[in-house]
């Protein structure tokens, strides 16, 4: 009887570690599925979908390993090729926005500043705090300045104008910095990446941000 406890008691001592690691892991799974979902909504990946979205879109720019064709909200269900060319447009307007705001937030908090001030009374860039803080700190008509700026490039300046040669092209037969000097394949390689590096900064900006009001520090970020 007591070897049969003994071994009970092994197996528990063994099996419950076990239980507990697999959990974890399980745990972290739908956390990750969770973020993903969120973020990539627009993002091409593996879930079951209608014939339909499959069939029209698991060819398109950003269908690739390891997720393949993503739509948990089911967007992009008979969906038509416009409707998926304007979330398209969305999401890589917006990955570069989060690309710049990521760049500007880790450039900023590593003490790179412009010199001089931002206004006429004496506020300097360099007393202007990081993150999200520095809307508090910038003057009202400083804001309404950005504000009217971002509104003119949205309005008049980043536009498809002449017609690109892909979703966000924005070139309109002005600057192409080279591209025309490349291969096909070396094209789509390189839209690969920008949609790729956009939904990276989408999740670097967010983190940033919550990591903000959490406060504390991030390596190679600094305090927050």
């Amino acid at each position: 009887m007591k070897a049969i406890q003994r071994r009970t008691k092994n197996v528990l001592n063994f099996s419950l570690p076990v239980l507990l690691i697999f959990s974890i892991i399980y745990i972290m799974k739908l956390i990750l599925a969770s973020l993903v979902a969120s973020a990539a909504a627009f993002a091409p990946s593996q879930v079951a979908q209608t014939t339909t979205a499959l069939n029209a879109f698991d060819a398109e720019l950003g269908v690739q390993p390891p997720l393949g064709f993503y739509d948990p909200l089911g967007m992009l269900d008979d969906a038509s090729q416009d409707q998926f060319d304007r979330l398209r447009y969305v999401e890589i307007k917006h990955g570069r926005i989060a690309q710049l705001a990521f760049l500007g937030n880790i450039i900023t908090r590593a003490g790179l500043r412009l010199p001089g001030d931002i206004d006429f009374s004496g506020t300097s860039f360099d007393s202007v705090p990081n993150g999200w803080a520095a809307v508090q700190a910038i003057p009202d008509k400083g804001l309404l300045q950005m504000l009217f700026f971002v509104g003119w490039l949205e309005l008049l300046v980043m536009k498809d104008i002449t017609g690109g040669e892909f979703i966000g092209d924005f070139r309109n037969n002005y600057i192409d910095f080279g591209w025309d000097t490349f291969d096909e394949e070396t094209k789509l390689q390189k839209r690969a990446i920008e949609l790729n590096n956009g939904r990276a900064a989408m999740f670097g900006i967010l983190g940033l941000m919550m990591h903000e009001q959490l406060g504390g520090s991030i390596p190679i970020v600094g305090a927050m």
